[in-house]
C-alpha cells in the first residue's frame, strides 16, 4: 500500500515514516509540507491508497483537504493526525478512516493501516458478484475495531450514537425480526418505559435517514411490532474474518502469506470502544478467535524460523492479555531460538512477578518445566 504525509512540521515525516516502515506492505510515496502539492501529488499518481493528514496547516487545512478528497470522489483514504483533539467532531463529518492524536504509538497507527488494507481487500473482495446498486458501489460494513458502512463514495455519518448502535444490534441478527420490546430493554435498559418507546421510535427514523445516503434506507424493515435488516450485497468485515480463518485449518509455507493477510483483517474487537453490554458474548467469541488464530500463525512461523514476525504476532497478544500462558510459552522459545538467554530469564521472571500480584498464583508446573528446560539448553551450549 502507498501512502502519503502531508504535514507543515519535517520532524512528523521524519517521526512517520520511521513507525511506517515497521508496518510490512506500507510504502511511503512522498512527504509534503502543504496540501495544495499533495492534491497535485495524487491527480499525478492514482496508486497512492492513504493519507495521513494534518489539520492544522497554513495555506490550507487538512479539513478542506479531505473534503476536496471527498467532493472529487477520491479513493485516497484520510486519516487526521494532529494534536487538536478538539477536532474530531467535525473530521466525523468527513469520510475520513481514522482520527490519530500525537503522539501516535506504534500499535495505534498498525491498526489504522490495518484498516485501511481489509478495506481495500473488501471493496475488491471476489466474493461480491456486483454492486448494490448503480450509483452506491460495493458496501462495506466495518464493524471490526469500528461501526461504519461506506462504499466506493464515502460513509455513512451516525446522526446519533444510538442508531449507529441500533444498526450494530440489527446487523449482529441481520435477517431476523427483533421485537421492539426487546430492543427497548437491550439498547434503552434503564429508561422510562414510555421515554424508551419514543427514543426508539426518534432512533429508528434517525438510523434509516443515515442510512439514506448510501441508498440504504429501506434495509430496515418494519415487521409486527419489530424491525430486522435485510441486506444482499455487502461485505461484513468480521464475517469475512471468520469465514477465512475456518477454511485455513492449517497453515503451513504455502499459505503463510494468506494467513497473514487473514490477520491483518482483525483491526480490532467488535464494535471497537463503543462496549455494547449486549454485544459481550460475540465480541469475546470473536477476540477469542483471533487469539486462537495468531498462536496457530505463530507458531506456523516458528516452525519455519520466522521468529521476527512471530514474535511481533505474539507480543500484540500479550498486550491484548498478558496473563495468557500460552503466548509466554511461545515467546520463551523464541527466545531459545535465538540465544537470548538474557530475555528469557527477564520473560518469565516478569510472567511470575505478574501472576503473583494479579492472582497470588504461581505459574504452571509445565511453565516451571519448559522454562528449566531451555535455561539447561543454554548449559549445554557451553
Amino acid at each position: 500500500m502507498k501512502v502519503i504525509l502531508v504535514d507543515d512540521e519535517p520532524t512528523m515525516h521524519l517521526i512517520l515514516r520511521k513507525m511506517l516502515d515497521k508496518v510490512p506492505g506500507v510504502q511511503v510515496a512522498g512527504t509534503f509540507t502543504d496540501t495544495k502539492s499533495a492534491a497535485s501529488f495524487l491527480g499525478q499518481n492514482k496508486d497512492i491508497e492513504l493519507a495521513f493528514v494534518d489539520i492544522s496547516m497554513p495555506g490550507g487545512s487538512g479539513m478542506e483537504f479531505a473534503a476536496e478528497m471527498e467532493a472529487s470522489d477520491s479513493p485516497v483514504q484520510v486519516v487526521f493526525v494532529t494534536s487538536h483533539k478538539e477536532f474530531a467532531l467535525d473530521a466525523y463529518e468527513l469520510s475520513v478512516l481514522d482520527y490519530l492524536i500525537k503522539p501516535v504509538s506504534q500499535e495505534r497507527l498498525q491498526r489504522t493501516v490495518n484498516r485501511a488494507m481489509s478495506n481495500q481487500r473488501l471493496i475488491h473482495s471476489p466474493s461480491l458478484s456486483a454492486a448494490t446498486s448503480a450509483d452506491s458501489g460495493n458496501i462495506v460494513l466495518t464493524m471490526l475495531g469500528d461501526v461504519v458502512v461506506s462504499n466506493g463514495t464515502g460513509r455513512i455519518k451516525w446522526i446519533s450514537r444510538k442508531c449507529a448502535e441500533l444498526f450494530a444490534y440489527l446487523l449482529l441478527y441481520r435477517g431476523k425480526r427483533i421485537p421492539r420490546s426487546r430492543l427497548v430493554t437491550d439498547i434503552f435498559g434503564g429508561m422510562h418505559q414510555a421515554n424508551a418507546e419514543n427514543y426508539l421510535n426518534t432512533t429508528v427514523y434517525q438510523l434509516r435517514k443515515s442510512l439514506e445516503t448510501l441508498g440504504m434506507r429501506e434495509v430496515v424493515r418494519s415487521e409486527n411490532d419489530g424491525y430486522a435488516l435485510e441486506l444482499k450485497e455487502c461485505v461484513i468485515d468480521y464475517v469475512e474474518f471468520e469465514k477465512k480463518v475456518e477454511k485455513l485449518q492449517v497453515i503451513d509455507a504455502e499459505n503463510m502469506e494468506r494467513a497473514i493477510q487473514i490477520e491483518r483483517l482483525y483491526t480490532g474487537d467488535l464494535y471497537g470502544d463503543k462496549a455494547y453490554v449486549w454485544a459481550i458474548h460475540e465480541t469475546e467469541r470473536y477476540a477469542e478467535l483471533y487469539a486462537a488464530f495468531v498462536k496457530h500463525l505463530a507458531a506456523a512461523l516458528i516452525s519455519q524460523g520466522e521468529t521476527p514476525p512471530a514474535s511481533k504476532l505474539l507480543l500484540k497478544l500479550n498486550e491484548r492479555n498478558p496473563l495468557d500462558e500460552s503466548v509466554i510459552r511461545h515467546l520463551m522459545t523464541i527466545c531459545e531460538m535465538n540465544g537470548d538467554k538474557k530475555g528469557l530469564t527477564a520473560l518469565y521472571t516478569d510472567y511470575v512477578r505478574l501472576l503473583s500480584r494479579e492472582l497470588g498464583i504461581r505459574p504452571s508446573e509445565q511453565l516451571i518445566q519448559l522454562y528449566d528446560m531451555l535455561v539447561s539448553r543454554f548449559l549445554g551450549k557451553k
